[in-house]
């Protein structure tokens, strides 16, 4: 049984149901009709921690799916299961996929510093200074690169990068 025939939850029975009707109105071709159809219950799957279906609709909806900007977000929800699941080399991967299709997708950009930056704090626990400075550095590098695209998010990255003396002025604001 589809995902969309399974959901109890009234809100996610209204998503569905308005993301059906809107599938059946895009004046799209079936194939991006059914990539969407497969993102969505990977979405939902997802929502639910139903991992590995997720994964199983977000790769049929890649094999679907031809819009560069469509792929980039199946992409970074394949990352962010891998990312959960403690795949921190394949998170990698898929978001710099999803910025090869999308360069304006600073949720990726942040991301990817998130893991630099976690990177990091392990070398400093385990007395590597050198290495950790590494990870925070390119850490850095790709927070200021979110943060130049989404100016108001991110916060607490603008705070650590003004802490740790690795920001410079024309990132914020």
């Amino acid at each position: 049984m589809p995902r969309t025939q399974r959901n109890d939850n009234f809100i996610d029975k209204s998503f569905t149901v308005m993301a059906d009707l809107i599938l059946k109105l895009l004046p799209t071709n079936n194939q991006a009709k059914e990539a969407f159809a497969y993102y969505r219950d990977g979405m939902s799957a997802q929502a639910d921690g139903e991992y590995a279906e997720a994964l199983d609709n977000y790769n049929e909806a890649l094999k679907l799916e031809e819009d560069p900007n469509d792929r980039s977000y199946i992409l970074y929800n394949i990352g962010l299961i891998s990312a959960s699941n403690g795949e921190h080399d394949r998170a990698l991967e898929y978001y710099h996929e999803a910025l090869e299709n999308n360069p304006r997708m600073p949720q990726a950009l942040n991301n990817i510093a998130v893991i630099f930056h976690y990177r990091g704090e392990k070398a400093k626990e385990t007395g590597d200074l050198e290495e950790a400075d590494g990870w925070f550095d390119q850490a850095a590098e790709y927070w200021k690169q979110a943060i130049s695209l989404a100016p108001n998010n991110y916060i607490e990255a603008q705070n650590w990068l003004k802490i740790t003396g690795r920001s410079n002025k024309e990132v914020f604001f």
